[in-house]
């Protein structure tokens, strides 16, 4: 743990003390509610000063709340505790001056953790590069099918601190955390976690590889039960290895192929179970067949085996996880199949945002048009379109980067034919699907995996999303 960081999880009396809140917004404006609530005088810090966060500012300022606006990096005098928005960068002068003066730094997901009661619901929770959310919202479908009370929480839209303070009571939470949450969590410690995956992302923030990685190990570190990892991903089961757990808890690996004990894995099309069995030497325990996940591509089996794994550690029959990836429905924009037109199918993965997510959604489709493109965020696409090269049919490339992604196809996939869009007008979209029908032949599919970030063109990657898909039922209405 960091030096100047405050580990122990012991209750943290509020009355009276002089919390510092860095940064409004989503995670910022409840925490200072929450320990304005508690007692605490609350001094909120803002780099912005823009019309929203003045609007923040005075709903706060209504309350007592003291808000500086503009002035993100200076500690305020007497400052006790400082509870920082996950996305704040760790090398800021306000938490060297923090560090200086011995004042711990807490993240929103710290402050929910040190906040449960003494009847608190367990967390199981995941982290990785890609797959998150889909794997935390297959986890508490499974857990629902279980008959627990739970929620999808954390980085996923749920307020952490609105599922532990709130009125409804929880047996079980399935937490998303991001490698932001997890820097500023010292003290978390979960019933069981999983790292699904890493790759290179956020080094912007994190500074290296390595502080990235460590800060996903967090996750595992004083894990009661089970540390899930990705036996295709060497990193992961590296930080079970490096992480300090209780007495007891145990590496459980998931794969694609067929797993050997204490793993999770797939044979012959059914999810198997040889960690969460009576002598797992012998034994498996059939949990699911791959039919019953929507949609069967291997990086959502993938997910599907790590929620399973999660359940299985909770102590959940084999009924449930069944049930449960049955009842699950991925969020608009992964892997969504739009529409066949002419024997093409559309598939629209517009939140595969940097490569890693593009990889996996490319291994799930042969042939394939690859629309492509946007904002690269720094990376590079030589390995992706490498191991992508044998399965494309076309690509056709958007957005202010897209360059980068032409020039990796002519290195590594000379054959590939490109059409090169050179707009960014709101009709793109349509003649990026326009030209992906011209080049796709019957069989084939056509991806939207972009690779990159939507901003240069779209408000967000939902938007891009729905332009695919509006694009390509303008392509079946015209055939129809």
């Amino acid at each position: 743990m960091g030096s100047g960081q405050v580990t122990s999880s012991e209750p943290f009396d509020f009355q009276g003390k002089h919390v510092t809140v860095a940064g409004l917004g989503v995670s910022g404006v409840p925490a200072a509610k929450v320990l304005h609530g508690l007692g605490a005088s609350v001094t909120v810090v803002n780099d912005g000063a823009d019309e929203r966060a003045r609007a923040q500012a005075a709903e706060l300022e209504a309350l007592g709340i003291t808000v500086r606006l503009g002035d993100g990096d200076t500690l305020p005098e007497g400052s006790e505790l400082i509870v920082t928005a996950p996305g704040w960068k760790p090398d800021k002068p306000l938490f060297a001056a923090a560090e200086q003066a011995g004042v711990p730094v807490w993240g929103d997901v710290e402050l929910a953790w040190r906040l449960r009661g003494p009847d608190a619901a367990d967390w199981l929770a995941v982290t990785g590069t890609n797959g998150k959310t889909t794997t935390v919202q297959m986890l508490a479908s499974i857990l629902r099918a279980a008959g627990l009370r739970t929620a999808a929480v954390g980085n996923i839209g749920v307020s952490l601190l609105d599922a532990v303070l709130g009125e409804e009571r929880y047996d079980v939470l399935a937490v998303e955390l991001s490698s932001y949450q997890l820097h500023w969590a010292p003290s978390l410690r979960a019933h069981s976690a999983a790292v699904l995956n890493l790759a290179p992302d956020h080094l912007d923030w994190h500074g290296s590889m390595e502080a990235y990685a460590a800060d996903k190990g967090r996750i595992y570190e004083g894990n009661r039960v089970a540390c899930v990892y990705n036996v295709a991903d060497k990193a992961t089961e590296d930080l079970v290895r490096g992480a300090d757990v209780e007495e007891g808890c145990r590496a459980v690996g998931f794969t694609l192929g067929t797993p050997g004990p204490s793993q999770l894995g797939v044979v012959e099309g059914i999810l198997v179970d040889r960690a969460f069995v009576e002598d797992r030497h012998k034994n498996a325990q059939e949990l699911a067949e791959v039919g019953d996940i929507n949609p069967p591509a291997p990086h959502n089996i993938a997910n599907a085996l790590a929620a399973a794994a999660l359940a299985r550690a909770y102590g959940v029959p084999a009924r449930a996880v069944r049930d449960g990836l049955r009842a699950f429905t991925p969020d608009a924009h992964r892997i969504a199949h739009v529409a066949d037109v002419d024997g093409v199918a559309y598939v629209d993965d517009s939140k595969a945002t940097n490569t890693h997510a593009a990889e996996a959604s490319l291994a799930a489709y042969e042939p394939i048009v690859w629309i492509a493109g946007g904002l690269a965020k720094g990376a590079t696409f030589d390995e992706l379109v490498a191991k992508s090269a044998k399965r494309l049919r076309g690509a056709v490339l958007i957005g202010a980067d897209r360059a980068l992604i032409r020039e990796a196809l002519a290195r590594h996939a000379p054959q590939v034919p490109v059409v090169d869009l050179d707009r960014t007008d709101t009709g793109a979209m349509r003649a990026a699907v326009q030209e992906a029908q011209r080049l796709a032949q019957a069989g084939d599919t056509v991806l939207l995996a972009p690779a990159c970030a939507s901003m240069d063109m779209f408000a967000n990657y939902n938007k891009r999303g729905d332009a695919f898909a509006d694009a390509v039922r303008e392509l079946g209405s015209a055939d129809g």
